[in-house]
């Protein structure tokens, strides 16, 4: 079954609420690209008006920006050590925004969206 980015059916307090129409082709969403710690591979998604996503299924290098120095770096992630979004995702090894991995320079922060962009930029804890 598709998933569905509409409203809900039911309302704050738990009723029912009835529809006034059905599902629409605008409100489909999709399953989220879970990017784990890999060789790079990158998936193509069609988007509204014929534009293209990039999904990163798999990434291992992460642009990391040190905030006192203001220079930034390509480093290797190692693994993920903290993810806000869901505990099971550092067992597993996926990267989403928020998540804290560690590099070669130390832990990161990553700060762009794998599952949109198609790369892994973060920024150097101290």
């Amino acid at each position: 079954m598709a998933i569905f980015q509409g409203k809900s059916t039911r309302s704050p307090s738990g009723a029912r609420n009835r529809s006034n129409r059905g599902k629409k082709k605008f409100e489909l969403g999709r399953e989220p690209a879970e990017t784990r710690i890999g060789e790079k591979k990158l998936r193509k998604i069609r988007t509204r008006g014929g534009n293209e996503k990039l999904r990163l299924a798999l990434g291992s290098k992460i642009n990391v920006v040190n905030p006192d120095t203001k220079k930034s770096e390509l480093t290797e992630v190692i693994n993920v050590v903290e993810n806000n979004a869901n505990p099971n995702y550092v067992r597993r090894n996926i990267i989403t925004k928020g998540a804290v991995v560690e590099t070669s320079l130390g832990n990161a922060l990553v700060t762009s969206r794998p599952g949109q962009d198609g790369v892994i930029n973060g920024v150097l804890i101290i």
